[in-house]
């Protein structure tokens, strides 16, 4: 629970340790390469660099050293990795952020690397300070604040600028943006509470259009899917469209999300333990919406779409019963077997929305959408199915460079 703010290294005051604690993470080599002259400002009047250089020894054996009263630490990476990995090893860079990092009060971060795997490492360690919790006497993020600086040892490495500092803030705000969405529970996020959340991104964007079919209007507007999946709940469906359409666009480019806020399973209701954890169903409507405003952020030049596909999957007087046929928005019929297989006709009347309404020339569309997934790629890749090689390709790359990594194109 943190307010993260990315800053250049030179804008940074020296400061000290004790009222400010400081963690470098990086790869060993990376951090004994970075001179003590470039981190001292961190260190205070606390650790000298016989001190420092003498706790960087000790790495040679340890993944991480506290070098003064825990307000000091250095943690490690790996310096090498597989060919299906991340160059950043963002995965570890987590779980060190998650067990070091002081949560409370102010702190800093200092990240030791190459420019190349420098948006890698500041998600991931933008991902360890989720802004959703609960818990009576739980820290408020007004009240954590968490500063991000790079330290580039590259050869040819320029100094951290201000625009990569606004860059990686935006991005980090979209990160806890979608943990937010993903993290409550469908008693506080349900689909009016997540259009809210669109609606706070649409409000922070310039030049968005934003779009609402909800109820029986998409009952009315031939949405079959969305409208069928969703009707039994208190809080009725709807398909949310945000369009970003700069000038000189010659593409356009669809976004779709499936956004279950919460997934009983319908009629073919899941069992005791399948069920708990189904708030997160969300996942890639949140998703795509933390991407629709990191890309318009950064300035994208072709029309972009985000088609947010929601609905909760409840069980009710009204619930579609397995044997039931619904009309997608494609003109399809389709007869349901199992309630629980909803995923794919909501995304079906999102995806046939972007191709015969906004004439998508590129559809993407992102969704929890089969346990089927974790078994095929486990619980660090995402699956990627495309009936274009060069997309596959560069969703794998994409996914190495960002730290979200993509099942690996084995051909």
């Amino acid at each position: 629970m943190a307010t993260i703010k990315f800053k250049p290294d030179a804008s940074l005051a020296p400061s000290d340790p004790s009222e400010l604690p400081c963690l470098f993470v990086g790869r060993l080599e990376h951090i004994k390469a970075a001179e003590y002259s470039g981190v001292c400002k961190f260190l205070g009047n606390k650790v000298d660099e016989k001190t420092w250089e003498a706790g960087l020894d000790t790495l040679a054996c340890s993944d991480s050293c506290s070098i003064w009263l825990n307000k000091v630490t250095v943690a490690v990476v790996p310096s090498h990795v597989s060919r299906h990995n991340t160059p950043s090893c963002a995965h570890s860079v987590s779980k060190f952020v998650r067990n070091l990092a002081q949560y409370t009060g102010k702190e800093i971060i200092v990240i030791i690397c190459q420019r190349p795997e420098a948006f890698a490492t500041a998600c991931a360690v933008s991902r360890e300070f989720p802004c959703y919790n609960r818990k009576s006497g739980a820290v408020l993020p007004s009240q954590h604040e968490v500063i991000i600086t790079c330290l580039f040892v590259g050869a040819q490495d320029l100094p951290f600028t201000s625009s990569e500092a606004a860059c990686f803030t935006d991005a980090a705000w979209a990160i806890q943006k979608a943990q937010v969405i993903v993290d409550s529970p469908c008693n506080e996020m349900h689909t009016d509470a997540f259009i809210e959340q669109i609606k706070e991104v649409a409000d922070k964007l310039d030049d968005v259009g934003m779009m609402v079919i909800q109820g029986d209007e998409l009952d009315k507007k031939g949405f079959g899917g969305i409208f069928g999946v969703g009707k039994a709940a208190v809080h009725q469906p709807a398909m949310v469209v945000l369009s970003h359409k700069p000038p000189k666009a010659n593409k356009n480019i669809a976004l779709v999300g499936k956004g279950i806020v919460y997934d009983t399973g319908g009629l073919s209701i899941k069992g005791k333990t399948q069920m708990p954890g189904m708030k997160r169903d969300c996942g890639g409507a949140a998703g795509i919406l933390a991407s629709f405003y990191f890309m318009v952020k950064q300035g994208f030049n072709q029309n972009l779409f985000a088609i947010f596909c929601l609905a909760e999957n409840a069980v009710g007087p009204h619930a579609t019963r397995p044997d039931d046929v619904h009309i997608l928005y494609s003109g399809k019929s389709v007869e349901i077997n199992n309630t629980d297989a909803e995923g794919r006709l909501v995304l079906g009347d999102g995806v046939a929305y972007a191709r015969k309404d906004l004439k998508a020339d590129i559809v993407f569309d992102m969704a929890t959408l089969t346990s089927a997934q974790g078994i095929s790629t486990g619980c660090y890749h995402g699956a990627v199915l495309t009936n274009n090689s060069d997309w596959e390709q560069a969703c794998t790359e994409a996914g190495r460079n960002s730290g979200d990594l993509i099942v690996c194109n084995c051909t």
